[in-house]
């Protein structure tokens, strides 16, 4: 008879997706308020919550970006070169996600 050990996977996220999805949102959310605060005389023909859009697509975006981050712990958790490339590749694709997130949520009001 054989002896069975119990064995546990450990996980290679140290962070669950939750905790990481609420992070690249709520700097999103910094970001685009900070900005969206700077907005002095409102075109009228915007409507009246007009800020609603960019405050909801853009953080939004910036957990998509914080989603394509989590995913790359496998890859970060190799070390070397390939935690470099994961990092710089990471933040690469945040940036383009809040881009583009900006874009969709101004157009038709700021950007325009």
């Amino acid at each position: 008879m054989t002896q069975r050990k119990n064995l546990t996977a450990q996980s290679v996220h140290p962070v669950s997706l939750g905790s990481r999805l609420m992070l690249g949102a709520g700097i999103a959310l910094i970001l685009i308020t900070v900005f969206l605060l700077q907005v002095r005389g409102a075109d009228p023909e915007w409507g009246k919550l007009w800020m609603v859009k960019p405050m909801i697509i853009v953080p939004v975006a910036g957990a998509m970006g914080a989603a394509f981050y989590f995913l790359m712990d496998h890859l970060r958790d190799e070390g070397g070169w390939r935690k470099i490339l994961a990092n710089v590749l990471s933040l690469v694709v945040y940036l383009i996600a809040l881009w583009l997130g900006t874009v969709l949520g101004l157009n038709g009001t700021l950007w325009n």
